[in-house]
């Protein structure tokens, strides 16, 4: 049994001002605004500008959720950042975040886990809080997937955007109803493959071959991502109800990662789960990857 609970205190976002259309597309690719929204919900997207890093857009974030909140800089104990498109490969863009905060002796680390990042992280901030080791924890979800897009590709690049969410996760009293009650995590390396971005790593070393061929970008098996998606958020919100003795129809509303409209209606279907009750925010910033449960979350 954990020794305190844990409950989101508040939560802040931001998007780049730049807002890239279905029709900015048509300008550069074989494709339609009809086609984009048909098959993924998506209308726009904001890119970040050229000398935009991810710890920008973290900072602005941070500050809304420390402002919507009744804590000080001072109170956070921890920062943790859900990114794979920050700053630099290391130091961590949480370390860089701490930085621009004002924020001194405090743990801070990055988690890499793709459009899981947020989720991984404020499980890791609620474990440190149930076992007493911190108060106020500081969780970001920021990606600027832009500039790891192939824009020759049709069939990814208009699928993601740029943006950050927040939320300071904070300890609580044990029968605090707003407490985070659960979570189900697991991984599939066996599908790693399907998404990825083939160089700048230990295994394919930048070179000027690797730019040329345009290996720094993102490679996708749309199709093979797109049913295991389905299934594993299907499988994934069964085992949590299951597990807690509860329904979907005790459920007053899910908050989904937004990677595809097809995807977030075939999870409600399955669930039997009426779509007026899911937050949808596809059309207005596309797959920000880590950030898309925290942007939701904070315009929920």
């Amino acid at each position: 049994m954990p020794i305190h609970n844990a409950k989101f205190t508040s939560f802040g976002s931001y998007v780049p001002k730049k807002v890239i259309t279905n029709f900015d597309f048509e300008k550069i690719v074989d494709t339609t605004d009809e086609w984009i929204r048909a098959r993924t919900g998506m209308m726009e997207r904001h890119y970040a500008e050229p000398e935009e890093a991810a710890s920008d857009l973290a900072y602005i974030a941070a500050q809304r959720a420390l402002e919507a909140s009744p804590l000080k800089h001072r109170d956070i104990d921890m920062i943790i950042v859900g990114t794979v498109t920050g700053d630099h490969a290391f130091p961590s863009t949480a370390c860089i975040l701490q930085k621009k905060l004002g924020m001194k002796n405090i743990p801070c680390f990055d988690l890499s886990a793709g459009c899981t990042g947020f989720l991984y992280s404020v499980d890791v901030a609620k474990n440190f809080i149930e076992n007493g080791t911190k108060h106020n924890i500081l969780v970001v979800g920021v990606e600027i997937l832009s500039k790891v897009t192939n824009f020759k590709d049709r069939s990814t690049c208009v699928l993601f955007g740029d943006g950050a969410g927040a939320t300071i996760i904070s300890r609580t009293e044990r029968n605090d109803i707003s407490r985070i009650i659960d979570s189900v995590m697991y991984a599939d390396g066996s599908q790693s493959d399907l998404l990825y971005q083939p160089a700048g790593g230990s295994r394919m070393p930048a070179s000027q071959e690797t730019v040329e061929k345009n290996l720094h970008t993102i490679y996708m098996e749309g199709n093979r991502i797109f049913k295991n998606a389905i299934r594993s958020m299907y499988a994934a919100v069964d085992e949590l109800l299951r597990r807690n003795k509860l329904e979907a129809k005790d459920i007053d509303w899910i908050v989904p990662h937004q990677a595809n409209i097809r995807i977030i209606e075939s999870l409600a279907d399955k669930l039997h789960f009426p779509m007026n009750k899911v937050i949808v925010n596809i059309e207005k910033y596309a797959n920000t990857s880590s950030a898309t449960i925290p942007i939701a979350l904070d315009e929920a």
